[in-house]
């Protein structure tokens, strides 16, 4: 694995002015395009809570996924370490966010993931592997809110 450290350069492009920019909270658009050079352009918007448009991607979401995608991506590399075999892994994670007129931040995203792992796999280091990659997760370790695991461990017949 490579280390050291590691840069990521994302351009996000407002698309909201509806013709007067920023002259009053219900004139403009929230929407925006999320680019990096080479990969498919996101469709961002803010929360429809927030007057954003619910068809497309939120910070929220995109936070949540993050959370997500980066325990998955250490717990298969873990599995593959381990010789455990992942068969299928499926996260539906949650996070909770706290609004007030004072403050807003999440309070703690909740992911749910339900791994299928080969027959004769070890079962009880399939979900210790959790908490290995939990501790390992870039974004579980950049966050100020708890990022829990509430894992399921199936196996199946190959």
């Amino acid at each position: 694995m490579a280390s050291g450290e590691h840069e990521y350069r994302v351009n996000v492009e407002w698309i909201g002015n509806q013709g007067s920019g920023t002259s009053g909270y219900r004139a403009y658009g929230r929407n925006h395009e999320i680019r990096v050079a080479g990969k498919p352009t996101i469709p961002g918007s803010a929360d429809p809570a927030f007057r954003g448009d619910a068809a497309r991607w939120n910070p929220e979401d995109l936070l949540v996924a993050s959370a997500s995608a980066c325990h998955k991506l250490w717990y298969l590399h873990l599995c593959a370490d381990a010789g455990i075999v992942v068969e299928r892994y499926e996260d539906n994670a949650v996070g909770t966010m706290l609004d007030t007129p004072t403050e807003g931040r999440f309070t703690r995203i909740v992911l749910r993931p339900h791994v299928t792992i080969r027959a004769g796999g070890d079962v009880a280091l399939a979900e210790h592997l959790h908490h290995a990659a939990h501790e390992k997760c870039y974004i579980a370790n950049s966050v100020n809110f708890p990022i829990e695991c509430e894992a399921v461990i199936e196996t199946v017949e190959v």
